[in-house]
């Protein structure tokens, strides 16, 4: 399988203004994000996809492979999209472009769902779950059925903790998403011609879409979470943990 790994980039993001290029210990975000993908042995490729030419200079710098993107698109899936028509690929990783601690070994994960040729989606989730993550409406949740197929995500607590049967949700195994995906080429181009629907709308959650639409989502278990840079505040414990 010819494998590309895509890591949207956007200069004007409505919290962090420039966040792409601010410097952690040497080193613009893009570039960690970058260094720490391209540790995967299983990317044929990895290209950074952009709409600000102050990121494809700064990529260009260091030597990485960048792509410009149309700047109206409203979500990495869609500028992931426009590259991936332009490329020779068969499984397309999209990459967030705010993990400066990317772990290679996520990229591997996803990697191993396409042994499964019924697998056109793959995501990562993680049964470390607190009680204040199930509480909190930035920890994405997921419920799965018995192939590890995502039934349903959501950012309240999933199944319900409040009315139900306490013995069975002691015994249930919460599961939290972590925001990589991975797609067959085809299955992408077909996502990025889907309207938004209500469902999406009502829980800010893209994937809500391609499940409304009938598409399976394979999650893979994995026991790795690295932080992302999100708001200014999220810099200092990045900061600590590089080394």
């Amino acid at each position: 399988m010819n494998i590309v790994g895509i890591i949207p980039a956007r200069y004007a993001s409505s919290r962090f203004p420039g966040k792409p290029l601010i410097d952690l210990k040497g080193k613009t975000m893009i570039q960690r994000v970058y260094e720490g993908v391209k540790k995967s042995k299983q990317l044929d490729r990895v290209i950074v996809a952009t709409d600000d030419q102050r990121i494809v200079d700064s990529v260009k710098s260091f030597g990485g492979e960048v792509m410009m993107t149309d700047e109206a698109h409203t979500t990495g899936t869609d500028r992931c999209g426009e590259v991936a028509a332009s490329i020779d690929a068969d499984i397309v990783i999209n990459i967030q472009g705010d993990e400066p601690l990317v772990d290679y070994r996520q990229i591997d994960q996803l990697c191993a769902a396409f042994n499964d040729e019924n697998v056109n989606i793959a995501t990562l989730g993680i049964k470390s779950v607190s009680k204040e993550e199930l509480a909190n409406p930035n920890r994405i949740k997921i419920v799965l059925n018995n192939n590890n197929d995502a039934l349903y995500f959501s950012r309240s607590a999933i199944p319900n903790t409040v009315n139900g049967n306490q013995e069975a949700i002691a015994q249930h195994d919460f599961f939290r998403h972590i925001g990589v995906y991975a797609f067959r080429k085809q299955t992408l181009g077909e996502l990025v011609r889907l309207k938004p629907t209500v469902l999406e709308k009502v829980e800010s959650l893209e994937q809500l879409r391609w499940l409304y639409h009938g598409y399976s989502i394979r999650v893979m278990e994995t026991d790795i979470e690295t932080p992302n840079i999100d708001v200014p505040d999220d810099v200092q414990s990045v900061l600590r943990e590089l080394k």
